[in-house]
């Protein structure tokens, strides 16, 4: 506990508000600033040609001396995405228990910073002093083994914030969530409460992993031929799941999928995943098996065009192709705004010929987020003074705000809070003091953050019209045209169907270059902006399109 009675703490958002994925908190005590999380999210269908999108952490640069440290809750990418990115901004060391740090480790050595960055490992029973501030922890279940909850001990009382958890009364690995521990941190003093609430709008509780164990090993008992099973790289308590049913069907197993091949290494070395080592075969020997023998575990449950599964689909993947009477088991949900690509996928395997088993009904898939009621049970454990609903879209947000009223926290000691928002509590009262920097920071190959708003509106303007390059070489001295107009036109028009509008557009650019050089603009800019103008005009009166029109002009 600190001396000060007087500690002013704060809390914000820098990603995970209002969206789903890019999670990233920051909880200010006096001079300190400790960040918990620090994910990534996937683009929009917007954000062409972008691939990935980490929160704008200008401000955390701004007061780098400030920042005590990173504490990841878990190893899924929406909250430790981001590390290989911020850590090279901000060289602090990253608290985190043992797979999450597994996973980390990975993703700093392909960066190459993994010697610069300080890893501290931590467990549930952990407690650990950052900067000027105690931290203790709690295990929670999810999808992920080694799933934590925080609680950053200040005067006032706890700042907690949970993870991603459910309340599994179930859990694969046996270790159920430390809720004696949870109502202690309750009975002590909640100051402000920063819940998961991604399930908010689902009534009653969120299934037992353990039956979707069941789902599986059922699909695996009743299916004839090869069983596909596609789930998130991440999600170590369904792919154990998954090799447990392999075991009891006597099927081999081959993993495909870059992050697949990854996690899987990673959990068995550290002890997480268990399997005989003689389930898995390599890829290449699948032909030397009869179908009922064999059992795939791929990547690909999002319909991503580049993943395992949209490559066997199509047939473009080098060593496996679906075939008909195949099964293959989508063990995930659409991540909002995947709908439509994971439905052209599963529609995609239906014209194959293939066995589709997918969503919640077939027991192939349960969420690792609690309902309503473990929401409710969170709060009322914790029985925090202040409280903000994180980790979801706005709506979420709300529907958590309105469950946390039924629990009795009063409606003016709720902040539904938007990215960059400031929660204040100073002397047991709470208050929004402000905003600071937030936003997205696009990543496009290996440039970060170079991609911003008038680069997106070019793609997207070259997206729906085309472009139009007008080349054209002029006489230095006399101003005169000596070559060209030359025009090219690219998802603009069809040139050979278009030569008569494409002639018209020559004989304008040429119409106004005379016109320029009578008049004695020699200019580039001038020359060029000309050019734009009329053919904006022409293009758009002919067509009713507005490519992207590019001059070149070239002196001789």
């Amino acid at each position: 506990m600190s001396k000060q009675n007087t500690e002013k703490v704060r809390v914000f958002a820098l990603g995970g508000v209002g969206e789903i994925g890019k999670n990233m908190y920051v909880v200010e005590v006096n001079e300190d600033l400790i960040v918990i999380d620090s994910g990534l999210m996937f683009p929009d269908d917007d954000m062409l040609g972008v691939d990935i999108v980490i929160p704008d952490i200008s401000y955390l640069v701004e007061n780098i001396e400030r920042v005590k440290g990173i504490i990841v809750t878990h190893g899924h990418e929406d909250h430790i995405g981001g590390l290989p990115y911020v850590l090279r901004k901000l060289n602090v060391p990253v608290y985190g228990t043992k797979l999450t740090l597994g996973l980390v480790e990975e993703k700093l050595k392909e960066a190459g910073i993994r010697k610069s960055t300080k890893l501290q490992l931590i467990h549930s029973n952990s407690k650990v002093r950052i900067g000027a501030v105690n931290v203790s922890f709690f295990r929670t279940n999810h999808s992920i083994p080694d799933s934590v909850g925080v609680c950053i001990h200040t005067s006032q009382g706890s700042v907690v914030h949970t993870g991603d958890f459910k309340f599994d009364q179930t859990p694969v690995d046996g270790k159920q969530a430390d809720m004696g521990k949870m109502a202690a941190i309750g009975e002590k003093g909640v100051l402000c409460l920063l819940s998961d609430s991604t399930n908010a709008e689902r009534p009653g509780t969120t299934t037992s992993e353990t039956v979707v164990g069941q789902g599986i090993s059922e699909v695996f008992y009743q299916t004839q031929g090869r069983i596909i099973v596609t789930t998130f790289a991440s999600n170590v308590h369904r792919i154990q799941q998954v090799l447990n049913a392999a075991v009891q069907a006597r099927r081999k197993v081959v993993v495909t999928g870059r992050s697949m091949v990854k996690v899987i290494s990673i959990a068995m070395k550290l002890g997480y995943l268990k399997a005989p080592k003689q389930l898995f075969i390599d890829i290449e020997e699948v032909n030397k098996y009869k179908d009922h023998q064999i059992a795939i575990l791929t990547t690909g449950s999002q319909g991503e065009p580049m993943s395992a599964l949209t490559r066997m689909a199509k047939g473009a993947h080098r060593q496996i192709t679906i075939k008909p009477k195949d099964t293959v088991v989508i063990s995930a949900t659409p991540i909002p705004g995947n709908e439509k690509s994971v439905s052209k996928i599963i529609d995609y395997l239906y014209r194959i010929g293939a066995n589709v088993v997918f969503g919640q009904k077939n027991a192939v898939h349960a969420s690792g987020h609690g309902s309503q009621e473990e929401l409710k049970l969170m709060l009322n454990l914790m029985r925090p003074k202040f409280f903000v609903p994180i980790h979801g879209e706005y709506r979420m947000q709300h529907a958590h705000s309105q469950l946390a009223q039924t629990v009795g926290i009063a409606p003016q000691n709720i902040f539904v809070i938007d990215k960059g928002e400031v929660v204040e509590m100073a002397n047991g009262q709470a208050r929004r003091s402000g905003k600071i920097p937030s936003g997205n920071v696009l990543i496009d190959g290996i440039g970060v953050g170079d991609v911003g708003n008038i680069v997106l509106r070019d793609r997207r303007l070259l997206s729906k019209d085309g472009i139009l390059v007008v080349v054209v070489t002029l006489n230095k001295k006399s101003g005169e045209i000596v070559s060209g107009p030359d025009i090219i036109s690219r998802g603009f028009v069809y040139v050979r169907e278009s030569e008569r509008l494409l002639d018209q557009a020559n004989g304008i650019v040429t119409e106004t270059l005379v016109r320029c050089v009578s008049e004695n603009v020699s200019e580039w800019s001038s020359l060029k902006s000309n050019i734009r103008e009329v053919l904006s005009r022409f293009l758009y009166e002919k067509t009713k399109r507005r490519p992207m029109i590019l001059p070149i002009i070239m002196e001789v």
